[in-house]
């Protein structure tokens, strides 16, 4: 009778350990999470609003600014306008004061296809660290991402004010 308790007890246990990954060590699954590092995804869709803001980050300059990477695109036909952009409490320079979002025309920061600029002046963020980005629309009124802060290399090595 104790070889059968025995035998079910550490059944159950090497069971448990295996199905939960615990017994994976070091190499478990759920313990190799790494840092999404391409920018943040968001969106509002509520009252008839239909914008999507995609791939937001901030490319940490030399001089301690940071540039704005990132699409938005109004999927909705009544045209909406972004107003202004605010990183870590500093308000960013944008390309222009007011700009005109219409339906499903992207607005692209940085890179080759840029049709806007933000530049947020003295941020002086650390690569690596996130940042809260609030982008304020007209209409669709605010949205709050926490975006990553990314060093000028790599991909984003032309990136600059």
């Amino acid at each position: 009778m104790h070889v059968r308790k025995f035998a079910v007890v550490t059944l159950s246990v090497s069971l448990a350990l295996s199905l939960s990954a615990c017994g994976s060590g070091k190499d478990a699954p759920t313990k190799m999470i790494t840092q999404v590092t391409d920018g943040v995804d968001g969106s509002i869709t509520t009252y008839g609003n239909d914008l999507k803001v995609n791939s937001i980050l901030l490319v940490a300059q030399p001089d301690g600014s940071a540039v704005l990477v990132g699409a938005i695109v109004n999927e909705n036909p009544t045209e909406d306008t972004l107003l202004g952009i605010n990183v870590g409490g500093v308000n960013a320079t944008l390309s222009q004061p007011n700009i005109p979002l219409k339906q499903n025309v992207a607005i692209r920061f940085a890179g080759d296809s840029a049709n806007a600029s933000a530049v947020v002046p003295g941020l002086n963020a650390a690569p690596g660290t996130r940042v809260k980005v609030q982008l304020s629309f007209a209409s669709a009124g605010e949205l709050t991402l926490d975006a990553i802060v990314r060093e000028r290399s790599g991909v984003y090595a032309n990136v600059g004010a």
